[in-house]
């Protein structure tokens, strides 16, 4: 199991690299002068070469590229140019605030479509299985952002249950705190369920062609055992790894639900940032996500093992 740790880990380390310095380079693809930015349109020649000098833009794109990785790997991202602030400690300010919301998406979307997928597969082409299928194509079609207009439009405007936009930490009022995480949740998990339920249902469906799936309903067991006790274990293992693609690609693309419900987390950092020009928190942001990204699918690929018996960590 250590080798196996080590070996995907490894594997990793270049992934990273990739990542590092493709964010390097669309940021200085992005038009724009970050001296010009940070000092003002009256600022005189004189400092804004100092200002380069002092930030390596004079320098050739390896040189920076060596400055700068060199400071990423002592966790100095730089600061912000409109607020002045260290990059990292914002950008991790954020990022737990658009974790906290994603990790309850993926949590309940898991707890309620893989059983629902499961139980298509068991039904197969039956109303419930054609109920299921419907209902996830039809969550799986519709956009994000226009699933939080319907959810803010039914629950904030018309029914008044709970609050529009907006936000309050849950170290200042729990209760509300909760209250208003709760659409931005109903519109990751639904959207997400869509995809899970497809999934499941078709290793389920795969599973349940085998010959020992055969061989245990000979024995006579019932289908629930032979559902849960044997089909459940082998089923889940491409279920797990579709989880954690969700989870990153929900860290990564959770934006435009922040921005629809005016959530202060990672997603709405980078895109202020982006109006902005701050070239610093947009790096920040786009290298973090990159690598919570290969952390969560790294973190997955060494569980597998764990949920698919079939797979052995040699």
């Amino acid at each position: 199991m250590l080798r196996f740790a080590l070996r995907r880990i490894l594997m990793a380390v270049p992934t990273l690299l990739i990542m590092a310095v493709s964010v390097f380079v669309l940021i200085r693809l992005i038009p724009g002068d970050p001296a010009s930015l940070m000092l003002g349109d009256l600022a005189d020649a004189a400092s804004l070469a100092d200002l380069r000098q002092r930030l390596g833009l004079d320098q050739s794109l390896l040189i920076q590229f060596g400055i700068w990785f060199g400071n990423v790997l002592q966790g100095d991202l730089g600061n912000s140019i409109t607020s002045s602030q260290p990059v990292l400690p914002l950008v991790l300010d954020r990022f737990w605030i658009s974790a906290r919301i994603v990790l309850i998406a993926v949590l309940i979307a898991s707890v309620l479509a893989v059983p629902a997928g499961m139980i298509a597969a068991w039904r197969q082409n039956s109303t419930l299985d054609l109920a299921l299928v419907g209902s996830a194509t039809v969550l799986l079609s519709i956009p994000t952002f226009w699933l939080g207009l319907l959810l803010l439009l039914l629950f904030g405007l018309k029914l008044e249950w709970l609050p529009v936009v907006g936000y309050v930490s849950f170290s200042e009022n729990p209760t509300a705190a909760l209250l208003y995480i709760i659409m931005p949740v109903m519109t990751l998990f639904l959207h997400e369920m869509g995809v899970l339920i497809r999934m499941a249902r078709a290793s389920t469906l795969e599973v349940l062609r085998l010959d020992y799936i055969t061989h245990a309903r000979a024995k006579g067991l019932s289908e629930s055992a032979v559902l849960w006790c044997h089909a459940f274990k082998n089923a889940f293992g491409p279920t797990w790894t579709l989880i954690g693609l969700v989870l990153g690609n929900l860290l990564g693309g959770i934006a435009v639900v922040e921005t629809v419900f005016t959530i202060p987390g990672l997603g709405r950092l980078l895109v202020d940032s982006i109006f902005a020009r701050d070239y610093p928190v947009i790096q920040g942001c786009l290298l973090f996500v990159a690598f919570v990204y290969v952390v969560v699918n790294l973190l997955v690929d060494l569980l597998y093992p764990v949920f698919d018996p079939r797979v052995t960590a040699e």
